[in-house]
């Protein structure tokens, strides 16, 4: 239960912060409006590493579903605590996006695109386009995983940090085709609290998208876990 709460704050943290610094920068009237990209990609990075400084020392600071399942492939986590890792990592996504609501809440009416306001919640492709959308999370999802695993364990003062930097570099250099989700959480649970909020103004939730933030990340996360696995294994037999 300890880990169900941990997981729970830490990824209401980084959706606080991380849906957050969006918000700030797409409402209208918002002191951030029209920061850009750089912004959003730095705000998330210290979303990552403020949550992950919060809970590392409880539950690992996994705040990731791909992170977790990588985690259990790779024999870190037992795969019987994977759904309290998960199940606290949904219910902290959903509980920071109406946080986020309820802090920018007079800029939703003031706000005209119903798209913007999507944005706030979950990530949407720049060109819809389903084999490479799936890809772009996979690959991005590959990076953030193996470069955690190449990192190591939470427990060293600099590793939140360090973790926050490749997020801001995965951003920056990968995020463009679809908004980096790289994690299913992340982008599900406030997708899921977009669509029953009281937004003023809002449109469609895009459910014909939301699969590809949570399948290709999950993809990703395995596949950076094994090849992770492969190579440590291989060198330590060379």
């Amino acid at each position: 239960m300890d880990n169900f709460l941990a997981e729970t704050i830490g990824t209401a943290i980084l959706i606080i912060l991380g849906d957050g610094v969006v918000a700030g920068v797409l409402l209208a009237r918002s002191k951030a409006q029209n920061a850009g990209w750089i912004v959003i990609t730095f705000g998330w990075g210290l979303a990552v590493a403020i949550a992950v400084y919060a809970v590392a020392s409880i539950s690992g600071a996994h705040i990731n579903p791909a992170v977790t399942f990588a985690l259990a492939i790779n024999g870190v986590t037992p795969w019987a605590d994977v759904p309290l890792y998960v199940g606290g990592q949904f219910l902290g996504a959903f509980i920071g996006a109406v946080l986020v609501w309820l802090h920018y809440l007079p800029h939703w009416e003031v706000t005209d695109d119903p798209g913007l306001k999507l944005a706030v919640f979950s990530t949407g492709p720049a060109i819809r386009n389903t084999t490479a959308n799936l890809i772009s999370e996979i690959i991005g999802t590959f990076v953030l995983v193996f470069g955690v695993l190449a990192v190591g364990g939470p427990s060293a003062p600099i590793t939140p940090l360090v973790v926050g930097f490749l997020v801001v570099a995965i951003g920056l250099s990968l995020g463009g085709p679809t908004g980096y989700a790289i994690n299913p959480a992340r982008d599900l649970g406030p997708r899921i609290a977009h669509a029953v909020l009281p937004i003023a103004g809002k449109g469609s939730s895009d459910w014909e998208y939301s699969w590809i933030p949570v399948v290709g990340p999950l993809i990703g996360g395995a596949v950076g876990a094994l090849a992770y696995t492969a190579l440590f294994t291989n060198a330590l037999g060379a």
